[in-house]
């Protein structure tokens, strides 16, 4: 997805929640205000993507604030209080659905984007979204395509349900590749957040998405590894926004199957489908 003026005032608004995270002072917050937005300008009517300045930018403000990884507690809290809702519900997970479903739910843990909040009480939020099930369901047709997977994690606290659904895919014969960050960007799970849940005991390759602090998908980017699990995987399971504004834009990939929250209206006109829904729907 290209940038727009209303992903630009998201952009922006989540430049000045990184330099509350920092306990930046007023004066320096203004200055790093400045120097994310001039290099945003700069970067407008490129061919960049969406994700691509908004990594730049990311990088750009944890630069100014002098804090690689302001995010850190909030990851830190989003995985401790998935872990406690995982360890309730688990037993509940029965099907391929019930838990993309869970890992779907687990999306809503992002900080900072405009009209989304994140809820207070996780295990209530669960049990209610559970109950109301995908919006969008192409699960069936989703796991016909599983026997060799590339799977794309996004936040911390919904990286607790991927574990799952990645053990669910493996326990039903799949072969997986699941790709972190490369480098701490905004509350994105990077590979410290895999080993301490265990991906690397389940998937056959735990790699990164390459770039460094880079969200989305960069192809010019990622390692030699994810590259080959790509080019012999049967589906792309791609979870979040980011992943889907880049690889939206991408010709000659595989079936993606894309498992998300709908949390802006940019994302919503672009799938057609409202914004605030639970989606697992496959592209190909």
């Amino acid at each position: 997805m290209k940038l727009t003026d209303t992903c630009i005032d998201c952009l922006m608004s989540r430049v000045v929640f990184e330099c509350g995270l920092a306990s930046a002072d007023p004066k320096l917050t203004e200055a790093t205000v400045t120097a994310c937005r001039d290099l945003l300008d700069s970067m407008k009517g490129t061919s960049f993507l969406h994700p691509q300045i908004a990594s730049a930018v990311h990088r750009e403000a944890c630069r100014m604030i002098g804090d690689p990884d302001p995010f850190r507690e909030l990851k830190q809290r989003g995985n401790a209080e998935a872990l406690l809702v995982c360890r309730e519900v688990r037993h509940q997970l029965n099907d391929f659905r019930d838990h993309v479903l869970a890992s779907v739910i687990g999306n809503t843990f992002d900080y900072a984007v405009r009209g989304h909040e994140v809820t207070s009480d996780f295990s209530r939020f669960f049990a209610d979204e559970f109950a109301k099930g995908l919006d969008r369901d192409d699960t069936d047709e989703i796991f016909r395509n599983c026997s060799r997977v590339v799977y794309l994690t996004d936040n911390c606290g919904e990286i607790v349900f991927d574990r799952l659904l990645v053990g669910y895919l493996k326990a039903h014969g799949s072969h997986v590749t699941v790709a972190v960050r490369d480098a701490p960007i905004l509350n994105d799970a990077t590979m410290d957040d895999a080993l301490a849940f265990g991906f690397d005991r389940v998937a056959d390759l735990l790699t990164t998405t390459g770039g460094g602090a880079e969200i989305g998908l960069d192809p010019d980017k990622m390692p030699a590894d994810l590259a080959e699990a790509i080019s012999q995987c049967t589906i792309i399971i791609s979870k979040g926004m980011a992943n889907y504004e880049s690889l939206s834009e991408y010709d000659n990939l595989p079936p993606v199957a894309y498992l998300m929250c709908v949390k802006c209206e940019m994302i919503a006109g672009d799938t057609g489908i409202p914004r605030g829904s639970k989606i697992a729907v496959l592209r190909t």
